[in-house]
C-alpha cells in the first residue's frame, strides 16, 4: 500500500543512515584520539581498569625517580666510606711509625690531626638531597634512625594500595654521632689494651685513655714502654675502626645493588603496566583506518537510499495529474 502519511522505505533508509553517522562520528573520534575506550560510557569496566592501570603506572614513576636519587644519595655515601678507609689506613701507617724509638711524636701528631680533620670533612660532605648516613645527630627532633627508601608497590583484589620499602639501620653505618660521640668514629675506648716488649723482655702494658680515633693524641708520649704500649693500643683502635667502616660500607653496597636491582624491576613493571593500559583502551589505527572507509562508503550509499525513497512518495502526484 502507498501511502501519503507514512513512508517506510524512507523511515527504514533515515534509520541506517542515522545508525552508520553514529558509527562514522565514534570511528573518526577513535581516529582523532587514538582511544577506542575514552570514556565509561564507551566500556565501563575497561575504563575502571584502565584508570587504576593508569594511577599504577603514574605512582611507578614516581617510585623510579626516588629510586634514582637514593642510589645516588648511597653512591654519595659509599665513596666516602671508602676514601675515610684509605684515611684509617693512613693514621695506622703514622702510628706504626711511632712506635719506633726516637720517632718525632709531635710531628707524626700534626700528620696524625689532618687525617682526623679529613676523617671529619669527608663524612660530612657525603651529604645529597638532605640524607647523610655517615654524619647523624641521633638526638635532632625528629630523627629516625631506620632510613627507608619506597620501593615497590602493590595493589589488593580489593583496590586498596601498599608500598614496600628498602631499609637499613643508621647505628650501623654512622661515623659520627653528635648525640654524646657514639659514632664509629668518634666513640671513646677506655677498654682496649694495648702491650710492648721491653729490650730486657718485660712487657709493659696499657689501656685505652677514653679517646676515639678521632681525637686521640699521641704528641705528649715518649719512648717508655707505657707509652709504647698506649700507641699499641691506638693501633688496635684504628683497626677495631677499620673494620666497623667496613662493615658499615658492605651495609651501603649491598642496599645500593638492592635499590639498583628494585629500580630495574620497576621500569620493567611500568612497562608491562603500560602495555596493558594500552590493549585495554587504545585504538587500533588499522582496524579503525578500515572500518572508517567502509563507513564513509555506507553513508554515501545511505544518503542515495533515502533519497531514493523519499521521491516514491513525488510519484504519487502524477496520479493527480
Amino acid at each position: 500500500m502507498t501511502s501519503i502519511l507514512t513512508n517506510n522505505a524512507a523511515n527504514t533508509a533515515l534509520l541506517n543512515l542515522q545508525n552508520t553517522v553514529k558509527s562514522l562520528d565514534k570511528t573518526q573520534n577513535e581516529i582523532s584520539t587514538g582511544l577506542r575506550v575514552s570514556t565509561a560510557a564507551d566500556n565501563a569496566s575497561y575504563y575502571s581498569i584502565a584508570t587504576s592501570l593508569k594511577s599504577d603506572s603514574s605512582a611507578l614513576t614516581t617510585i623510579s625517580d626516588s629510586l634514582d636519587v637514593a642510589d645516588s644519595t648511597l653512591a654519595t655515601a659509599t665513596s666516602a666510606i671508602d676514601e675515610i678507609s684509605d684515611v684509617l689506613s693512613k693514621i695506622k701507617d703514622s702510628l706504626v711509625t711511632a712506635t719506633t724509638q726516637g720517632a718525632d711524636r709531635t710531628k707524626i701528631q700534626s700528620e696524625i690531626a689532618t687525617y682526623q680533620a679529613q676523617l671529619k670533612t669527608i663524612s660530612e660532605a657525603a651529604s645529597l638531597n638532605g640524607q647523610n648516613f655517615l654524619s647523624v645527630d641521633s638526638s635532632a627532633t625528629g630523627y629516625n634512625d631506620t632510613a627507608s627508601f619506597v620501593a615497590s608497590l602493590s595493589r589488593s583484589s580489593d583496590g586498596s594500595v601498599s608500598y614496600g620499602t628498602i631499609t637499613f639501620s643508621k647505628t650501623d653505618t654512622a661515623l659520627f654521632d653528635s648525640n654524646g660521640d657514639i659514632g664509629i668514629l668518634d666513640k671513646v675506648d677506655s677498654t682496649t689494651t694495648g702491650s710492648f716488649t721491653n729490650a730486657d723482655g718485660t712487657t709493659a702494658t696499657a689501656t685505652a685513655d677514653g679517646k676515639s680515633v678521632f681525637n686521640l693524641d699521641i704528641s705528649a708520649l715518649t719512648d717508655e714502654g707505657a707509652d709504647l704500649a698506649m700507641i699499641n693500643a691506638y693501633q688496635k683502635q684504628v683497626e677495631a675502626a677499620i673494620k666497623s667502616v667496613t662493615a658499615a660500607s658492605s651495609v651501603l653496597g649491598s642496599t645500593q645493588s638492592r635499590i639498583e636491582s628494585q629500580k630495574d624491576f620497576v621500569d620493567t613493571l611500568k612497562t608491562s603496566v603500560d602495555a596493558g593500559v594500552s590493549s585495554l583502551v587504545d585504538a587500533d589505527m588499522n582496524e579503525a583506518s578500515t572500518r572508517l572507509s567502509a563507513l564513509q562508503v555506507q553513508q554515501e550509499l545511505g544518503v542515495q537510499a533515502l533519497s531514493i525513497a523519499n521521491e516514491s512518495s513525488q510519484s504519487i502526484l502524477k496520479l493527480f495529474q
